[in-house]
């Protein structure tokens, strides 16, 4: 694994399969059973100049977990960038304080442009349109933990991926992620104008992945394993595409599309934020409570794999179990009032 977490490409399946193994390791920290201190007197820098709250907070937790702290900024406005100060020079700035930087950036290529001023390890977390690699292991962790529960094995899964599939970075990055484990089928499903890149296609088919493109989400998807949906991304639409933008119900994920077209051990995954507002399109709020909904044991598993990011780039995952002890605050069993096992 290089120094820095920039894109899926930097990660041979050798590297995958070890963060996975790491992160698994992390677990009982994670679910708040056990303590480590491996990182104590490391600093992260985490820094957020574009709107996050899972992303923001689940590395600062997964770094805090691991006994370190963390120095916080969100937004342009409270940054020297508004004063006009360059990436390079906000670089090598940080790492001058830090001793791990994550960033998020709302121009693609950013992050890789920040890292390149540094040797301190940089993790991409979401650079505008383009990756975002800890989401990818995370929701690559979150398949093998449902697979793991349902007896499935990962060869020849089938994923749905539907929604933003232009502007998703998330999905960018997982579609990269899964063409490692190929032969595995992927359906993309989006609505005009929002459908996949042609080059990813063209690039994940080339390493094995059967690509299918539908129109829409009518018809059978009975043979599907996930169902990978994601938010209708408008604040990167330009002012053409805004004007008149219209999406149809036809494209929402909801309990009677599963119900009606898909098996009943169907996975329904979401990166998130979802739009939980009543007039919009994206993954329906009647889902909630239903154990096919792993959204948020998919944001549970952010942990421990952000966990073994850190562990893996600073060289201390080797120390973990020699390192805990356990918890002696109260943990609930359950953190949500309805969640649901599958």
């Amino acid at each position: 694994m290089s120094s820095h977490l920039l894109s899926i490409d930097s990660l041979s399946r050798d590297d995958i399969d070890h963060l996975m193994r790491v992160a698994a390791q992390m677990e009982p920290i994670a679910s708040r059973r056990k303590i480590t201190r491996v990182l104590e007197g490391a600093v992260l820098g985490n820094l957020f100049f574009e709107a996050s709250t899972r992303t923001r907070v689940s590395f600062h937790a997964a770094f805090s977990r691991l006994g370190g702290s963390v120095c916080d900024t969100t937004g342009f406005t409270f940054s020297s960038m508004a004063k006009g100060e360059s990436l390079y020079d906000t670089s090598r700035v940080m790492a001058g304080y830090c001793d791990a930087i994550v960033m998020r950036h709302p121009d693609q290529g950013s992050v890789a442009e920040f890292a390149a001023a540094t040797k301190v390890p940089v993790i991409n977390a979401g650079d505008g349109p383009g990756e975002h690699p800890s989401q990818a292991l995370l929701d690559f962790y979150t398949i093998d933990k449902e697979f793991a529960l349902q007896g499935k094995v990962l060869r020849d899964a089938h994923v749905l991926m539907t929604g933003d599939l232009k502007y998703g970075r998330t999905v960018h990055s997982l579609i990269k992620l899964l063409s490692r484990y190929a032969p595995m089928r992927i359906t993309l499903v989006a609505p005009p104008g929002l459908e996949m890149p042609s080059h990813l296609i063209e690039r994940v088919s080339r390493q094995g992945l059967s690509v299918e493109v539908r129109e829409s989400l009518a018809g059978d998807f009975s043979d599907v394993d996930v169902v990978y949906t994601t938010r209708i991304q408008k604040e990167r639409f330009t002012a053409e595409m805004s004007e008149g933008f219209n999406l149809s119900r036809d494209f929402t994920v909801d309990r009677a599309f599963l119900d009606s077209r898909c098996g009943p051990a169907t996975i329904v995954m979401h990166p998130l934020p979802r739009d939980s507002r009543p007039e919009a399109n994206d993954l329906d709020v009647d889902l909630n409570g239903d154990p096919r909904l792993a959204i948020f044991r998919q944001t549970d598993n952010g942990i421990p794999v952000r966990m073994a990011i850190f562990a893996t780039l600073l060289g201390v995952e080797e120390r973990i179990d020699k390192d805990l002890r356990d918890v002696p605050w109260f943990v609930p069993d359950r953190l949500g009032v309805d969640d649901a096992t599958f």
